[in-house]
């Protein structure tokens, strides 16, 4: 694979640690949330950073694939859950739900670039057959 761009994060003190990256553009404080067992402070967790990545990363693969074909997208938005839990072998999984919203498009054409967005988004991608991904088209 030709890499286009690499991104560098660091983390210190897991889940209820700090996260860096290497240009100084995130900075964060991680706090793990209650329903894990820890105290739910005021900072993010693992599963925030990947919920807005991964909406960011799809809205662009629909911008991307609208673009093709000359579409004009106005309007579009990308909700992602992201939602973990134990898996049947004694680890943790993750669970994806993306609602799309693509108004002034036809219902048709609107699930059509959905469904060829998360062909082409580098995040359903990474984690195809591995992670269960829900789409929605609001």
């Amino acid at each position: 694979m030709n890499i286009l761009y690499e991104a560098h994060a660091s983390a210190i003190g897991g889940r209820s640690g700090h996260v860096t990256t290497d240009d100084g553009a995130l900075d964060l404080q991680l706090s793990l949330p209650k329903s894990l067992g820890g105290s739910g402070g005021a900072g993010t967790n693992p599963e925030q950073l990947f919920a807005g990545g991964y909406a960011a990363c799809f809205e662009n693969a629909l911008i991307h694939v609208a673009r093709q074909q000359k579409i004009t997208l106005e309007g579009t938005r990308v909700d992602a859950t992201v939602g973990i839990g134990p898996n049947d072998q004694g680890g943790f999984a993750l669970a994806v739900k993306l609602v799309v919203t693509l108004p002034g498009l036809p219902r048709e054409q609107a699930q059509a670039l959905v469904e060829q967005a998360h062909a082409v988004c580098p995040y359903s991608n990474a984690i195809r057959g591995n992670v269960d991904v829900a789409l929605e088209l609001r």
